[in-house]
């Protein structure tokens, strides 16, 4: 799994005109999943990103977690976050799961971040065109692959 995550004073999702997602200070996670994930990847992003100190103190130093601050979480299906760009000009997602694995762990993954932040969490609609706004905070932007663990 690979995600892109974004610190935010807030954030939406919307389909069709219609918000069907949104959060208050927190992360927005684009996420995306591909056929050698399972579960073990989500427990690890998840864990990951949930502890990761990126948020300020007191003193202005990114020493709180996501977890400290009771922020919120976007998450986001994004399957473009496997784009193989080598060849061409047109990206290729051949690495990206199909929807019978994607979607399966994409729920997990949300069920799962929904019980470690007592049901702080909101998403967009898997597969469909969203617009998605925001106000980064920072900005503070991290790329995080639970196959490359760095």
């Amino acid at each position: 799994m690979r995600v892109v995550i974004q610190r935010v004073r807030w954030a939406k999702v919307e389909v069709d005109a219609t918000t069907v997602g949104s959060i208050g200070p927190g992360l927005i996670v684009f996420l995306g999943v591909e056929d050698a994930d399972d579960q073990e990847d989500a427990d690890w992003l998840l864990r990951k990103l949930t502890q990761l100190r990126i948020f300020s103190d007191d003193a202005g130093q990114m020493n709180r977690s996501l977890l400290d601050i009771e922020g919120e979480l976007l998450v986001i299906s994004q399957f473009t976050l496997f784009a193989a760009t080598k060849k061409g000009n047109r990206p290729s997602y051949v690495r990206a799961a199909g929807h019978a694995h994607a979607v399966p762990l994409y729920e997990y993954f949300v069920e799962q971040a929904a019980i470690k932040l007592s049901n702080r969490v909101a998403t967009g609609v898997f597969g469909a065109d969203m617009q998605v706004s925001s106000q980064n905070d920072g900005p503070v932007t991290i790329t995080i692959d639970s196959k490359n663990k760095e």
